[in-house]
């Protein structure tokens, strides 16, 4: 029995020590921690239980017999964060590069059949150079089978994906059918092909940054909602990111207990607005003095910034923001904004969150490009994103909701519980300019001074029109409020809905307009 124990532990001290010293110091030299550093940050101290630590690839093919390491270059199992249960894994690039095996997989999809059971998030690690080429086309296989438990637990249980050094081929499929992905800047990278084979192929000379580092997913692709500059800053907002999340899909988010004031006015967003009506400003400014303080968490912040989506607290409460920003592109909804708000409210809707829209939208942006690309079809996603949610959903006007954008961003009509608007609202079917030529194209003509004509009845249709009080007059807004009291106001909104009860119609799914 003592001798077996004697193996048990040189095994165990092998799993804990990777690829050996120099590797270990080499992914320093990198700025890169180690997977289970990594975890050690990650984790409340004390609370990981490992899982697999034991396990070795079973190929001996090209030599693979003379490399076994235990573990196999993936650390898996459970543990806790800021007390919470969570399911893990983190792969170690100093025992084969982190090469994807099919033991890899195993213990992966040992831990994402674990975390769904158990009703508790799942968090990878990910640092690989890709799949083993000695296994062939079990490697290949052991990537599906991650990724059919991926979209299994999708709308289950969380799954955040952090990406701390390579993720090439194959591997990037994980992360994006994952809810969140989180990219070191400078360390990490996501492409399906490297900058070799580019190179080779299409005899375009790019470095591995800039063919999938940090800024290129976060403000180019969109595969990425959060960018961090260090492994542990990374760790710190998976933390953050958690705080606003459910353990699963059958419990509400964890609330704290509130900090800042419910009843707080703030008088300065009765002045906040400009007087000329195409003047930017930022949206940002509105949401900061609306939340409570130092809870907005944006998600997506890099891409399409003419939208913002965002997680916040209103009085302790977790809710997902989204908005338009007046100050790039005036806030309209183009091709990347359509699919940044539809993919967040699709989030906020798995796991039961709130959600609060704040409105400033001219429309779609016109453009042959736009159209050629399909905005029609990018629109229409949050359109049945909106229709689809069933949690609580609150809106506020604060100044332009023209044509299919009022429609389109939590209308009543889009199954919106609660609307408000600002006095300085506009509300209407097109812009007063286009409107006024439209109605009066005729007489401005004819009239003897066309341009002050065309002035008057522009004047006039923002007069008769442009406000939000025909809007309250017909229901499609249920109250206009001062901008200063919009916290207090959405917060006594949130608590009458925390009850709310509604269900879709039974089906197998839609058809998601893709």
């Amino acid at each position: 029995m003592s001798d077996r124990l004697e193996t048990l532990r040189k095994k165990r001290e092998a799993a804990l020590q990777g690829g050996g010293k120099v590797r270990v110091e080499a992914q320093h030299a990198r700025g890169k921690l180690t997977a289970r550093e990594r975890l050690a940050i990650l984790l409340d101290e004390g609370s990981f239980q490992e899982l697999g630590a034991l396990a070795t690839h079973q190929n001996s093919d090209f030599g693979m017999d003379k490399l076994r390491f235990p573990g196999d270059g993936v650390v898996t199992g459970f543990g806790k964060v800021n007390g919470r249960r969570v399911a893990v894994f983190a792969q170690d690039f100093t025992v084969l590069g982190g090469s994807f095996s099919e033991v890899q997989s195993q213990k992966i999809c040992r831990m994402m059949d674990l975390s769904m059971e158990a009703g508790i998030p799942l968090i990878g690690l990910n640092d690989s150079g890709g799949a083993r080429v000695q296994e062939g086309v079990r490697s290949l296989a052991a990537y599906g089978e991650v990724f059919f438990r991926n979209v299994a637990a999708s709308g289950v249980v969380p799954q955040l994906s952090v990406i701390m050094g390579p993720c090439a081929g194959g591997a990037v499929y994980s992360p994006a059918l994952t809810d969140f992905t989180i990219m070191v800047e400078g360390t990490s990278n996501m492409f399906l092909t490297g900058p070799g084979i580019v190179k080779a192929v299409t005899g375009e000379d790019v470095t591995a940054e800039d063919l999938g580092g940090s800024w290129v997913h976060n403000a180019r692709s969109g595969v990425s909602q959060f960018s961090a500059e260090s492994d542990a800053a990374a760790l710190g907002l998976v933390k953050t990111l958690l705080g606003y999340l459910p353990q699963n899909n059958t419990e509400d988010p964890p609330a704290l207990t509130p900090y800042d004031d419910p009843a707080r006015l703030e008088p300065s967003l009765d002045t906040f607005m400009p007087e000329e009506d195409n003047l930017p400003y930022d949206m940002r400014d509105i949401l900061e003095l609306v939340v409570d303080r130092g809870s907005l968490l944006e998600n997506h912040e890099q891409y399409a910034p003419n939208a913002i989506t965002a997680f916040a607290r209103l009085n302790g409460q977790s809710v997902g923001i989204v908005a338009n920003q007046p100050a790039v592109l005036s806030g309209s909804l183009d091709l990347d904004s359509s699919d940044k708000i539809s993919r967040f409210i699709r989030i906020c809707d798995m796991f039961n969150i709130p959600l609060v829209t704040f409105v400033d939208c001219p429309g779609y942006l016109p453009g042959v490009d736009q159209e050629y690309n399909g905005v029609i079809r990018h629109g229409a996603k949050i359109i049945y994103a909106y229709a689809q949610a069933t949690v609580p959903k609150l809106s506020v006007i604060t100044r332009k909701a023209i044509g299919g954008s009022y429609v389109a961003m939590s209308s009543k009509q889009m199954g919106n519980d609660i609307a408000f608007a600002w006095p300085s609202a506009q509300i209407a079917v097109m812009g007063a300019e286009g409107a006024a030529r439209l109605l009066h194209g005729k007489a401005i003509a004819a009239a003897d001074d066309p341009k002050q004509a065309e002035a008057d009845f522009i004047a006039d249709y923002k007069e008769r029109l442009f406000n939000p009080y025909q809007a309250a007059d017909v229901g499609q807004v249920d109250e206009v409020i001062e901008p200063s009291e919009t916290r207090l106001r959405l917060i006594r909104a949130l608590e009458v809905l925390h009850t709310k009860v509604h269900t879709n119609i039974p089906k197998k799914h839609g058809l998601f307009p893709v």
